[in-house]
């Protein structure tokens, strides 16, 4: 009887701890749903982008209409700002909106020509949170003035594209596809970079390095640097073309270099994607078409996207919802991808119709608790 009343008398806990764990989720949920209301009451943060490139140029127009259509999708007031490719009056147009009667929340930059540690220095002093996208301070730049939330703590991080890999995919891929049209015996590349002070530049050209070395069979004839423009590849490419007339390969740091040195090319009589095999890397409407039509042989893109991604991450900051602890407060996405000839018919629908169709708060932790990261890349603009 004793025994009996004994066993009788245990306490089962399981029902209990059960119970704990899903009042725990209930309570997840409440939370991730009042964060959503309080987010849509709370007054807008609103975000001034200073972009970089012109008015008219195909890259910078696609970058801001993906961030402006993340904007929408978030509720926040974006404004963009153009230096038309001027690192000083960039630099002007931040101390404006810096120093405006009514500044903006956030200001999104780019460390265009190192222009980023002026910016900061101009930024001292003000309520305004800075973030950096595709060319964030480099090493050194970091070395003397230090890293985002340190010597400039409204810093608050950074969202880069993977463009050393993009590089590197762009010259392996070249080489691939120049060694079935020679399959033996030494090939000559020639290399058009961008602007020799811009990070992204100096990786892509990194990356073009490290494919080399791994082709000993593979020479580079001359790597010039033509500012990332059309026109001042295609003169360059008048006299490298004439000069290395054994080269087969075009290694281009964007679309616009790749088209000027086609241009060139193609007055010598030399016939793309046949003779003579081109890299290129953007998202303009022309160059996918390009690839289409196989006269570009190697196509990357992505990193226009990073604005729109930026805008997430700002979107949750403003919401108590810190990026630092989901990835880090200084992020390389791998937002670049090779694309083939159905990637790219995809890619060109969305850049035509101009309408992303994302509804970019599905990529934003607020309402989504558990989220660990962002993940961020080109993928959903190809699904």
């Amino acid at each position: 009887m004793v025994a009996q009343g004994r066993h009788q008398g245990r306490y089962n806990a399981r029902p209990f701890i059960r119970g704990l764990r899903l009042l725990k989720q209930f309570l997840q949920v409440v939370l991730s749903l009042y964060l959503a209301l309080a987010c849509s009451l709370a007054s807008a943060a609103s975000v001034v982008f200073l972009n970089p490139g012109k008015s008219t140029e195909a890259y910078w127009l696609s970058y801001a209409q993906f961030m402006q259509a993340a904007a929408k999708d978030l509720g926040m007031p974006l404004q963009v700002i153009y230096a038309e490719r001027d690192p000083q009056r960039m630099v002007e147009q931040a101390r404006a909106v810096l120093q405006a009667t009514n500044p903006p929340d956030y200001l999104v930059f780019v460390n265009e020509e190192y222009a980023g540690p002026e910016i900061l220095r101009l930024s001292k002093g003000s309520q305004v949170k800075l973030f950096a996208v595709n060319n964030t301070l480099t090493a050194d730049q970091q070395t003397l003035i230090g890293a985002s939330r340190e010597r400039y703590p409204n810093w608050i991080g950074s969202l880069v594209p993977n463009d050393e890999e993009a590089g590197y995919m762009m010259a392996s891929r070249l080489i691939e596809r120049g060694r079935a049209l020679q399959p033996a015996g030494e090939m000559q590349l020639l290399a058009f970079s961008g602007a020799k002070q811009t990070p992204a530049a100096q990786f892509r050209e990194r990356g073009l390095q490290r494919a080399l070395a791994e082709h000993p069979d593979v020479r580079l004839r001359q790597l010039v640097y033509s500012e990332w423009n059309r026109q001042r590849a295609y003169e360059q490419a008048q006299q490298l073309l004439p000069r290395h007339p054994d080269a087969t390969l075009i290694w281009a740091a964007n679309d616009e270099m790749a088209f000027g040195a086609m241009r060139a090319a193609e007055e010598l009589g030399r016939v793309p994607g046949k003779d003579l095999l081109f890299s290129a890397l953007n998202n303009s409407a022309e160059v996918l078409q390009a690839r289409l039509d196989e006269r570009v042989s190697v196509l990357v893109s992505g990193h226009f996207t990073a604005g729109g991604w930026a805008m997430v991450l700002l979107h949750d900051y403003d919401a108590g919802l810190d990026f630092a602890a989901r990835g880090g407060k200084d992020r390389q996405d791998a937002l670049f991808m090779q694309l083939d000839k159905p990637q790219s018919r995809r890619l060109l629908q969305r850049i035509q119709s101009k309408r992303y169709d994302l509804d970019f708060r599905r990529f934003s932790v607020v309402g989504h608790p558990r989220q660990r990261d962002y993940n961020f890349s080109l993928q959903p603009l190809l699904d």
